[in-house]
């Protein structure tokens, strides 16, 4: 039965909804199919409506209109850090996601120091060394298990670019830290939400702990000596103004950034797998431009010129969005499209819905890469019909490292191997955190 979140002042309408099952509302509606979940509930309530989750009531936003009114946040009454904390706080605070106001500004401002064109270049050269170091690793073979891969080769690359590599680490901690920053993210969504016996809460409060220790022990070294990765660029990076970083301020954005930068590429280098594995022209149009630039290792500005690559990206990033919603909370009265939305209301952006609303895209589930062709722009029918980095003050500082790094790796795999992957094969995704595909995403993998 629909009922209103609250009472709206006039002028206003009030948000509809209903809470669903007790406690965990729609939670395993979502987890199960998030578009199907969502198209019912934008068909039902519209752009804005509310419903339960772990016993709080949450504000769902769908749609370029809503998601857009969120983000652009004019009237500044919806924050950021406040939101997320419910979510992620134990294992993510104060990372730079869960910052806001002025203290947000300010690490931004020393965190954009390591984000520059300049260094963003010199990352990228450093990557080739580190990829091609993996890829000797890999056996190509029919059921390549491309997920497992790619996550152990974004966590290699994470932990090279970023720390400057991990002396002294075993092949067994890595694989330790890496299921550290699984439990913190899976964490996220847990309906048990203490820190029960063979719980994910537990996972994720190991993991955070772990995590800790991980990157404290390598501070020490990092403050000593200024290399060029980020982890000792964020301890001896300053701003304009000559604001540094704390220690623990460099552990919190390090256990952040490694999480931020490999998830959310392995899950758009897999993507792309599977499609270009789909659609063989897509896959060789994307190979004559890598070989056209006549290196395998391209320097930052060459990877610019790799342009049916980019349009492959961005509809990757479209079809399996890496992180699907954002959150926010109301710090003062506001509305949203002219719904009324009361102080300490706790909002989902689902940006995943509008990459996949017919109104936008035509024929939104086919891969398409054209859609984002310069003669086609599909994207701007609406200012966020595709926002897979948010917007606003909060916009992703990673996004162009994020690219650099997607395309660097797939040039890689484009010149050593051919794949392949049944037409008819739709991934069984995951969405009990941030999707992946539950069963390794297989592919027939052959060297060239």
């Amino acid at each position: 039965m629909t009922k209103t979140l609250a009472p709206a002042p006039p002028g206003l309408t009030p948000v509809p909804g209903d809470k669903g099952l007790p406690y965990i509302g729609y939670a395993l509606d979502y987890m199960r199919n998030p578009l199907k979940a969502y198209d019912k509930r934008y068909r039902e309530h519209g752009p804005v409506s509310w419903f339960h989750f772990a016993g709080n009531p949450w504000v769902v936003l769908l749609g370029p209109d809503a998601c857009g009114a969120a983000l652009q946040n004019r009237d500044r009454a919806l924050v950021n850090g406040a939101g997320w904390r419910v979510l992620i706080g134990p294992f993510f605070d104060r990372g730079l996601m869960l910052l806001d106001g002025d203290e947000h500004t300010a690490h931004r401002r020393i965190m954009s120091q390591a984000f520059t064109r300049d260094r963003i270049a010199r990352y990228t050269e450093a990557m080739h060394p580190a990829i091609e170091k993996t890829l000797d690793t890999w056996t190509p073979r029919e059921d390549f298990r491309a997920y497992p891969a790619i996550k152990e080769l974004t966590l290699g690359l994470a932990t090279s670019i970023f720390m400057g590599g991990a002396e002294g680490s075993s092949a067994r901690e890595m694989d330790e830290v890496n299921k550290a920053f699984i439990g913190c993210v899976q964490a996220s969504t847990a309906i048990v939400r203490y820190a029960l016996p063979g719980s994910r809460w537990r996972r994720g409060v190991q993991g955070r702990a772990r995590l800790e220790e991980f990157f404290r022990r390598y501070l020490p070294a990092r403050r000593t000596d200024a290399g060029d990765d980020l982890f000792s660029v964020l301890c001896h990076v300053e701003s304009e103004d000559g604001e540094r970083f704390s220690d623990d301020d460099v552990v919190n954005h390090m256990i952040f950034l490694m999480m931020a930068a490999h998830d959310t590429s392995t899950i758009t280098l897999s993507t792309a797998l599977q499609y270009l594995g789909q659609f063989p022209q897509w896959q060789q149009a994307c190979r004559d431009e890598s070989e056209a630039l006549g290196t395998r290792t391209p320097t930052f500005e060459q990877l610019d010129q790799l342009t049916t690559l980019d349009l492959v990206i961005k509809e990757c990033q479209r079809l399996v969005t890496p992180v699907p919603g954002i959150v926010r909370r109301a710090v003062a009265d506001t509305e949203i499209l002219g719904h009324f939305i009361p102080k300490g209301t706790l909002m989902n952006v689902g940006l995943h819905y509008s990459h996949h609303m017919p109104d936008l895209w035509p024929d939104p589930e086919h891969f398409d890469p054209g859609r984002f062709s310069p003669e086609r722009r599909e994207d701007r029918v609406h200012k966020y019909a595709w926002s897979p980095f948010g917007g606003g003050a909060h916009r992703c500082l990673g996004m162009h490292f994020s690219g650099a790094e997607i395309k660097t790796v797939l040039h890689h795999l484009l010149l050593r191997y051919r794949w392949h992957v049944p037409a008819d094969y739709v991934a069984p995704m995951n969405f009990t955190s941030l999707p992946f595909p539950n069963d390794g995403q297989p592919i027939d993998l052959r060297a060239r």
